[in-house]
């Protein structure tokens, strides 16, 4: 992931507080940061690829969630030169348990992103970009001017791009959702992140019948957008809360459905319960699919930006097919 943070002049009280990302967590007693399997483990990234997508991103003044965060997957992404922006700055307003994002009070919002992000969009010669963002309850549309300008910007500096972006749940935040989805981004996703029961632990400023409002209601406005939402496993969730969740999600007529191992970023967040082992993922993949997903990632290093663009070429056949009813069981 691509963070674009806000260009304001720091303040050195704020820097001072943000060199504890946590302060929430900070009298949290320490849990067990269990040993990866096999399966989790990726080589670290040394590819010509990941080195000039580094230095584009070095060069336009990016800061990467991908290295902040860890994320296993970033030597093949950006190989590939595939990268998530994160907009509206780099501090989040949430501090869900699993994150490493940094909490606090965000700075203002960069006028100058949305042109940032286009232009490293045509550098960089993507032909799908996933758009993502700290949550701003801060702010009294949550962001969604913001990302619609992102959207703008980005279609007219490469107009061949096709866009995904990846909201908050603009809590308490009306009109929001429908200025989003106005700006036309190709796909709308919005991750549940786990099962219900787990919210009051994993992700208490949020509401899962909320978060699955959201992703029903952009079909209610637009048919024929592709919807999207995500989970982590191994949070302590049961198989047939996994499997009522794909239900909500299918009830609410989401098109695509990621399932990835939750991985632990410090011993203050929430501890990994369980290591899922790949034949259960693909187990999950199968069910996903005879439940009616048009398309469905589900492994140990899936991420909701993983592999973005061959996806959207993918869920876009499939729709297709379906169409035409020659839609193949997977």
């Amino acid at each position: 992931m691509v963070t674009i943070l806000d260009t304001t002049a720091p303040d050195p009280v704020k820097t001072e507080a943000k060199r504890i990302r946590h302060p929430e967590k900070q009298k949290r007693p320490d849990t067990e940061v269990k040993r990866k399997p096999e399966w989790i483990r990726v080589k670290a990234p040394t590819s010509k690829g990941y080195q000039e997508t580094r230095s584009i991103v070095k060069a336009n003044n990016l800061v990467t969630v991908c290295e902040e965060a860890g994320c296993p997957n970033i030597g093949e992404c950006w190989d590939k030169k595939h990268a998530t922006f994160m907009i509206m700055g780099e501090i989040c307003t949430r501090a869900c348990a699993f994150c490493n994002v940094i909490t606090g009070l965000p700075n203002a919002l960069d006028p100058k992103e949305p042109e940032n992000v286009a232009r490293a969009v045509r550098e960089m010669g993507l032909n799908h970009v996933v758009i993502t963002s700290v949550d701003r309850d801060d702010l009294a549309d949550g962001g969604a001017e913001h990302f619609e300008q992102v959207i703008f910007a980005i279609r007219e500096a490469s107009p061949g791009t096709t866009i995904e972006i990846l909201t908050p749940d603009f809590l308490r935040k009306p009109g929001a959702l429908e200025r989003v989805v106005a700006a036309k981004p190709d796909v709308f996703n919005h991750n549940l992140e786990t099962v219900p029961g787990n919210y009051l632990t994993v992700r208490p400023g949020a509401r899962y019948f909320h978060s699955l409002r959201l992703l029903q209601r952009v079909k209610e406005l637009d048919p024929t957008m592709f919807t999207k939402s995500g989970i982590m496993v191994g949070l302590g969730e049961e198989r047939n809360e996994v499997l009522q969740l794909m239900d909500d999600l299918r009830t609410a007529d989401v098109d695509f459905m990621t399932i990835g191992q939750y991985l632990q970023p410090t011993r203050k967040h929430h501890e990994v319960m369980s290591f899922v082992t790949p034949e259960e993922f693909k187990s999950y993949e199968k069910i996903a699919y005879t439940k009616g997903f048009l398309m469905v990632s589900s492994s140990p290093l899936t991420r909701s930006s993983h592999h973005a663009g061959d996806d959207f070429a993918r869920l876009k056949a499939n729709r297709e097919a379906k169409l035409a009813g020659t839609l193949q069981a997977h």
